[in-house]
């Protein structure tokens, strides 16, 4: 386990990884996850095999820390990330993000286009007010107060096992805090910065999700949106073989 300081008060955000060549990938979860627990099985596959891959928790979630003062906006969660690269040594990685670890890697792609050559993005959020069926919306809607108090235990018991297996290792305010800043977006929006980078660009969505809203205007920018079949918002654990096809560059 490695780490690096994210906020001047002493606070870590910290990643496990394996070596290999570079560029590195990255990998970063979604709200209330974990990356190594969403991510090691595909960075492990033999077409992945052979390039250094970090699994990365964002603050407030996993094995990072989670400091009452942060405010868990998905600027603050990109330079919470950049410090990690930046303690890595690394320059030019691919990231690989799903859900909000998408949204945070598209902020850190525009506020930090040195530490990112490529974007996997899976089902990511890029746009503000995400619908009401939205995992965020749901946390959202209660005051932060409230939620910490007796909402977030009645979440974990709405969510099913898979999610509150590592939703329940998050902090209760910084997963409050962190859906609040998902809900809200970035200046520009997530998809605006998307369509804008000039880097290597795909956008992985479930099929069982329905079609991605923008879909033609994303591809008219330049990312290439592939529909996974089988696999609803987890596709990395619903489709391996597309998942994983798709971080190789093989799809």
């Amino acid at each position: 386990m490695k780490q690096a300081e994210f906020d001047g008060r002493g606070s870590c955000i910290r990643w496990t990884e394996t070596p290999g060549g570079e560029p590195a990938r990255v990998y970063v979860h979604g709200l209330g996850s974990m990356s190594a627990v969403y991510h090691a099985h595909i960075a492990t596959r033999p077409e992945l095999a052979g390039r250094r891959s970090l699994f990365v928790d964002l603050p407030g979630h996993g094995i990072s820390d989670r400091p009452e003062h942060f405010g868990y906006t998905l600027q603050e969660h990109a330079d919470a990330l950049a410090a990690a690269l930046d303690a890595s040594g690394l320059t030019g990685a691919e990231l690989v993000g799903h859900s909000m670890g998408g949204a945070v890697a598209i902020v850190l792609a525009h506020r930090r286009p040195d530490l990112v050559s490529r974007l996997v993005l899976t089902e990511a959020n890029l746009d503000a007010s995400p619908p009401p069926t939205a995992g965020s919306s749901g946390i959202a809607a209660h005051e932060e107060d409230a939620f910490v108090d007796g909402h977030h235990a009645r979440v974990l018991e709405e969510v099913g096992p898979l999610w509150a297996a590592t939703m329940r290792l998050a902090d209760p305010r910084a997963l409050h805090r962190s859906a609040v800043g998902l809900r809200r977006g970035s200046e520009p929006v997530m998809r605006s910065i998307l369509e804008q980078l000039p880097i290597e660009r795909v956008y992985l969505q479930g099929g069982l999700s329905g079609e991605l809203a923008g879909r033609h205007a994303l591809e008219a920018a330049g990312v290439r949106v592939v529909m996974v079949p089988g696999a609803g918002h987890n596709v990395m654990f619903d489709n391996p073989d597309a998942f994983a096809a798709a971080v190789a560059g093989r799809c």
